[in-house]
């Protein structure tokens, strides 16, 4: 797992002539760069980079700085984050705003393990923020990283120990003075030019040292499969206008959100009293769901639910609880 050559040196050349321009990219005399980069970095997780610009402007307009963000009501942040997916990211957010106000003075803790502690950061995120913030010496393994290094090593990136990867090459990683930028470099030109799809080697500048490139033997794309799940959604209806909801559902995802009785098709519930309204696909991540919609008027429902207004609810919801609720309204 040795590199042979200098690569920070080819990655920073090519960064500096070729990198995007992207709206947290701001320095410290911006007096906006932690607040941008933690927002940044919140938005880019499983979501790129097209996608969150739009959001990341919104937010910069409404909250102007990370003290004001803090302020922030829940429910507002939600609001401002629908569409964007992965909710509860939105509300790590939100708590580790609060933290890096209140209790670090509105700065980012300086050692890695510490800033891993707060809401919603893990390994990939504490150490981009560390690089970025105070220039840490350490690399932020994304998955465009992580296949920059797979290709460079023509190895599946499920047969490299990263940890033993950073530590053999440090000399050859870690030569620069521009550790912040060779982080971002590195992101960079995986989503750039060494990409998932199709690889652009023809304007590569570390394809000469590219084992990928020069092999006849090139390692596979791992494909992600899809996860498909077959669901019965069952909602108790009232003659008011109501649907009853719960936060306890069998869904495996959305679950810090009311949603109404759902169950895998497995379980082979009695479907005495239901009415199929409709069958339809949704797709979250990479689980494409089969959707079977019940219903039922009720004037009692189980424990731990709670009947709201369909036409006239108030609460936030994903998109996912949002196609149900326009469904039923026509039994209105």
């Amino acid at each position: 797992m040795h590199i042979r050559f200098n690569l920070t040196k080819k990655i920073l050349a090519w960064y500096d002539n070729n990198k995007r321009t992207l709206p947290w990219r701001v320095g410290k005399k911006s007096g906006n760069m932690l607040y941008y980069r933690v927002l940044s970095e919140f938005m880019l997780q499983q979501t790129q980079v097209k996608t969150v610009i739009p959001y990341f402007e919104k937010f910069t307009k409404k909250f102007i700085n990370l003290n004001s963000l803090s302020k922030a009501s829940e429910k507002k942040i939600l609001k401002l984050w629908e569409g964007l997916g992965y909710y509860r990211r939105a509300r790590n957010l939100l708590v580790t705003s609060k933290i890096l106000v209140n209790k670090y003075n509105s700065k980012l803790p300086e050692e890695i393990d510490e800033i891993r502690t707060l809401p919603g950061i893990g390994d990939y995120t504490s150490n981009v923020l560390a690089a970025l913030i105070y220039k840490k010496t350490t690399i932020a393994l994304d998955g465009n990283v992580r296949r920059v290094i797979s290709r460079i090593l023509n190895m599946e990136v499920k047969k490299i120990d990263f940890k033993v990867f950073k530590n053999i090459n440090k000399k050859k990683i870690f030569n620069t003075e521009r550790n912040s930028d060779l982080v971002e470099a590195m992101m960079e030109f995986g989503a750039l030019v060494c990409n998932s799809k199709i690889p652009k080697c023809s304007i590569c500048p570390i394809k000469k040292n590219c084992k990928f490139y020069n092999s006849t033997n090139k390692i596979k794309k791992l494909k992600k499969e899809a996860i498909n799940k077959d669901i019965n959604i069952f909602c108790y209806l009232s003659k008011k206008g109501e649907i009853a909801l719960t936060k306890k559902n069998n869904l495996g995802f959305l679950n810090e959100f009311n949603l109404p009785k759902i169950e895998s098709i497995r379980n082979n519930k009695s479907l005495k009293n239901w009415k199929l309204l409709s069958k339809y696909k949704n797709s979250i991540s990479n689980k494409k769901l089969n959707i079977n919609l019940y219903y039922q008027f009720s004037k009692d429902i189980p424990n731990n639910y709670s009947w709201y207004s369909i036409k006239k609810n108030k609460e936030f919801m994903p998109t996912f609880t949002k196609r149900i609720f326009k469904q039923v309204s026509v039994l209105f």
